[in-house]
């Protein structure tokens, strides 16, 4: 018995030597230079909506409305990169200090498109 254990041992020792010299194997492709513009791009969008949605007179406006600010966040992280764009920029051409009633029907608006699509399920369904 104690030869069978022992030879299963050299083996097992023996195999995990041999592989352990083995370079790993690591697929690499190129970065094209849209995707990459693309990424940033969201991630400006991501931070000018989140922007406004940091204030607290939105903040407030969301809650009053039913609305809790990690659904908002969730929202936000699965829309389509033309879709946050579309936000963004709208969000952008308003005048400072004003508009606060448009950016809430703006995410109203997007979030009863998802609520259609059937993304997210934020109104209850009567039977």
């Amino acid at each position: 018995m104690k030869q069978i254990v022992r030879r299963l041992m050299i083996v097992v020792l023996s195999s995990s030597i041999i592989t352990l010299g083995s370079p790993a194997v690591v697929e690499a492709g190129i970065i094209s230079t849209g995707a990459a513009v693309d990424a940033a791009q969201r991630a400006q969008d991501v931070g000018t909506v989140t922007a406004v949605l940091a204030q607290d007179e939105v903040r407030e406006q969301l809650l009053t409305l039913g609305v809790e600010p990690a659904q908002v966040e969730a929202r936000i992280a699965a829309m389509t990169d033309a879709e946050l764009r579309e936000l963004a920029t709208q969000i952008d051409s308003m005048p400072a200090g004003a508009g606060v009633i448009e950016v809430i029907g703006i995410v109203f608006l997007v979030l009863l498109i998802l609520e259609a699509v059937g993304v997210v399920d934020i109104f209850k369904k009567f039977p």
